[in-house]
C-alpha cells in the first residue's frame, strides 16, 4: 500500500480580476534560460502568445492569428523551475478581432511557495478562415 500523497492545490493570486480564467500552466527548463540563468524574454513571449489565443480560438469556434501585442511589461525575472501559470481574460470582442489581457504568475519556493507576478501583455488576435483571412468572430 502506498502512501497518500498531499494534495495538490493551485495557488491563486491575490487581487486576480474574477474574470481572470488559468489557461495554462508550464515550467520552464534550463535550454529557456540564457546566459545569466535567467529565461529568454523571448521564450515568455511565446507562451503568452500560445495562453492567450486559447480564449479567442474558443469564442470564436476556430483559427486565429496574433494581430498585434499592444502591450507587453515584464515585471520580473523568471527562473528554471518556476512554475508558471498563465491566466487570461477577454478585454474586447469586435468584427474579427478578440483583444485578450494575460497575467503570468511564478510560483517558486516550493517548499515555502510564493506566488510573484513576472509578466502581463494585452495582444489582439483575429479569426481567420481556412485560407487565413479574417472572418468574423462569430460564425454563422
Amino acid at each position: 500500500m502506498s502512501a497518500a500523497l498531499p494534495s495538490q492545490t493551485i495557488m491563486t493570486p491575490p487581487d486576480l480580476h474574477p474574470e481572470m480564467e488559468l489557461v495554462m500552466r508550464v515550467m520552464p527548463m534550463p535550454k529557456d534560460a540564457n546566459g545569466n540563468g535567467d529565461i529568454f524574454g523571448g521564450w515568455i513571449m511565446a507562451q503568452v502568445d500560445l495562453a492567450g489565443c486559447v480564449l479567442p480560438a474558443r469564442i470564436s469556434r476556430g483559427r486565429v492569428a496574433t494581430i498585434a501585442v499592444n502591450e507587453f511589461v515584464f515585471r520580473n525575472a523568471v527562473s528554471v523551475g518556476d512554475l508558471l501559470s498563465f491566466y487570461a481574460r477577454v478585454e474586447k470582442v469586435g468584427k474579427t478581432s478578440i483583444a485578450v489581457h494575460v497575467e503570468v504568475w511564478a510560483e517558486r519556493h516550493p517548499a515555502e511557495p510564493i506566488l510573484v507576478k513576472v509578466t502581463e501583455a494585452r495582444v489582439t488576435y483575429v479569426a481567420i478562415d481556412r485560407d487565413g483571412r479574417p472572418r468574423p468572430v462569430m460564425p454563422a
